[in-house]
């Protein structure tokens, strides 16, 4: 159960910047990468989605700042129903949007979903030449190919969305530090490098 089923909905109970906070930085690429569950509310997503955004790809974070996992936990809106503006205008001006999304799971696997096919493809493709384990969503409830998910409101009306487990995002940062602090391993800056060099082509294109 979602406690807020529209972002219009949490903003009249919610404060930005105590509850939540957004992130947002245009790239020129006509890429977007967003992380709609950022912070402690999917946790990892939002460095994953930084990091293989770097400074040419347009990147956007909801990230949920509560002091507790189950306090953030409540700020998750549904991606068919996410109308947060910044990342509607965010998407508006791309022509390709992937979107990551933390998954339950203690298996190490990336689930890919959405409408845009051709892009899933040479993600799970390269993902799995990388030694990943990648696959389309076995999920019904995650297949993301709703016209309203924020990943196909691009200006394509097809985007990608990826699925990261628990599992595998475990793996991808380390061990808390005196600050309490989880830094990105190696195998964090291998999943950023090998979709990075997918949406390279792109970008090209």
């Amino acid at each position: 159960m979602h406690r807020y089923t529209t972002f219009t909905e949490l903003s009249r109970h919610e404060i930005e910047n105590r509850d939540y906070r957004v992130h947002l930085r245009l790239g020129a690429s006509g890429i977007a990468v967003l992380a709609p569950h950022g912070g402690k509310i999917e946790r990892g997503t939002l460095p994953i989605a930084n990091a293989i955004a770097g400074e040419e790809h347009t990147f956007y974070a909801f990230e949920g700042i509560k002091p507790t996992l189950k306090a953030n936990r409540l700020l998750h809106v549904p991606s068919n129903h996410f109308d947060e503006p910044r990342a509607l205008f965010a998407v508006s001006r791309a022509h390709r949007v992937i979107t990551f999304h933390g998954a339950k799971g203690t298996e190490e696997a990336v689930y890919a979903g959405g409408l845009d096919f051709e892009l899933r493809l040479d993600v799970l493709g390269a993902l799995n030449a990388a030694g990943f384990t990648a696959d389309h969503d076995p999920s019904p409830t995650r297949q993301g190919r709703g016209p309203t998910n924020i990943c196909n409101r691009g200006r394509t009306g097809r985007g990608l969305q990826l699925e990261l487990t628990f599992g595998l995002r475990k793996r991808m940062f380390g061990h808390p530090d005196e600050q309490g602090l989880r830094h990105p391993t190696t195998l964090f800056h291998q999943l950023v490098m090998t979709i990075r060099e997918v949406l390279h082509r792109y970008t090209e294109q």
